[in-house]
């Protein structure tokens, strides 16, 4: 395992962390109007703290794109998962919440749950598969249910819409994450010339932006900790089905092993929940922009 991976995939998880609250902070004010759509990201363009969650935001995405190019991604996403520790430290600056029990215990849960799963399951690299029906059943699948979720917020926004917004934008970065890896090894082997002759690129562009849309939906529509703990716990699990499935990633299988990284990711869920329903989460207040709201941001 390599120190500068664990560094790199930490360091991502803290801005991305950072980077989702000031995001929420801005997004729960923005006309309701602009609903899953494109019109949502030009209206929030507008916002300095929006844009200062962006910036963060993408710092994130580019360190974990460094540690993707080291590591596996059954390494690295369950590192950045931790992302939730960090949104919960800027909230707790924000609403000065003490962590208290519930704090405390997602606070273990998710980092014993991180802990163990990496421990036993011991990640390794291996050798991509190299059949495509895997690639495009595995992707077709995640992207698939991504779509269902979304149609279902749809038509549910104001009550179960945030977090199914928020699972489907989940599934959509645990696929982006993949194919960040296989443009990453891409680039290894042949260079940028390589890289951009593949379609891979270009899909991770079209993901981030179609999850940056269904995130920015989520967070304009509830508050904080009904949309951030659905992102957080569905991105690693998608992530890592899709390492194990078509990347070559390899974890130890044997009874003992498979039992500890069932646990470790059963108590990643679990203290996400927790963490993310804590009192300190930002609980938003529900109101969208006025007209001069708009004009003085």
């Amino acid at each position: 395992m390599s120190v500068l991976v664990v560094v790199l995939a930490v360091s991502a998880a803290c801005c991305l962390g950072f980077g989702f609250v000031l995001q929420q902070n801005a997004a729960e004010r923005a006309p309701l109007g602009d609903f899953l759509t494109p019109r949502l990201l030009l209206d929030l363009v507008r916002v300095p703290r929006w844009l200062a969650g962006m910036g963060l935001m993408v710092a994130g995405m580019v360190l974990g794109a460094l540690a993707l190019g080291g590591g596996e991604l059954t390494l690295v996403e369950p590192l950045l998962a931790t992302n939730l520790l960090f949104a919960l430290a800027l909230s707790r600056a924000q609403t000065r919440q003490p962590l208290g029990r519930q704090g405390w215990a997602g606070l273990a849960l998710l980092a014993g749950g991180v802990t163990a799963f990496i421990v036993a399951g011991e990640p390794r690299g291996g050798s991509a598969v190299t059949d495509p029906v895997r690639h495009w059943l595995l992707i077709g699948v995640m992207l698939g249910a991504a779509l269902l979720l979304t149609v279902c917020a749809g038509r549910s926004r104001l009550t179960w819409g945030p977090t199914l917004l928020a699972l489907a934008a989940g599934l959509v970065y645990g696929v982006q994450d993949a194919l960040t890896r296989v443009s990453g090894r891409r680039f290894t082997e042949g260079g940028l010339a390589q890289t951009l002759t593949g379609w891979q690129p270009y899909a991770v562009v079209v993901l981030g932006i179609t999850g940056l849309v269904l995130v920015q939906s989520a967070f304009e529509t509830a508050p904080l900790r009904r949309s951030l703990p659905a992102l957080t716990a569905a991105q690693p699990l998608a992530g890592i089905a899709c390492g194990v499935g078509f990347l070559g990633d390899r974890l130890r299988t044997d009874t003992g092993a498979l039992a500890w990284e069932a646990g470790g990711l059963a108590a990643v869920v679990t203290g996400i929940v927790l963490l993310g329903l804590h009192p300190a989460m930002p609980q938003g207040t529900g109101e969208g922009w006025s007209a001069r709201d708009l004009q003085r941001r």
